[in-house]
């Protein structure tokens, strides 16, 4: 995933303000969405680019896991009014990895292995990597969760 991370998040607030009514639920979802990604700036600004960032922490499922699974037990004990918007939030953050597993790469067996799975390998067929995703197949997912995030938008504007 390249730009559909922030539309996924879109769509995972309206769905969760479907069933939940709290102010936080969209913020917890698109700040949850794009939070992997954060990596970034380290990667581009001090890491020189020398490791993929999918090995970073911030995109290992088998970090966030126990990070969930103690904040939500510690919010249900002694905040649980703040219980929903971190489910959404965590939900939000595996969303990012399930969505960058389609065509990009996640150590979804770590810390047994540092395997990076993907459903689809992205050959480089352009001259830079970016325009090899957008004339892949796969990009027609992004395109969809776009459209779905536009409509779900439009509808909700009066």
């Amino acid at each position: 995933m390249i730009t559909a991370h922030l539309p996924a998040g879109y769509v995972l607030g309206r769905t969760a303000q479907r069933y939940g009514v709290n102010r936080w639920l969209m913020l917890a979802a698109l700040v949850g969405s794009v939070l992997p990604d954060f990596d970034l700036i380290w990667f581009y600004l001090v890491d020189d680019r020398a490791i993929h960032h999918h090995h970073y922490w911030v995109h290992i499922p088998g970090f966030w896991a126990p990070v969930a699974l103690a904040a939500l037990l510690s919010l249900r004990m002694w905040a649980p009014k703040w219980l929903p918007p971190a489910r959404v939030f965590f939900v939000a953050i595996f969303l990012h990895l399930i969505l960058d597993s389609i065509a990009g790469s996640i150590a979804w067996a770590w810390p047994f292995s540092d395997h990076l799975f993907e459903f689809v390998q992205v050959p480089a067929t352009q001259s830079h990597f970016i325009w090899s995703f957008i004339l892949h197949w796969t990009f027609s997912f992004e395109l969809m969760i776009w459209a779905l995030a536009i409509y779900l938008f439009v509808k909700a504007t009066p």
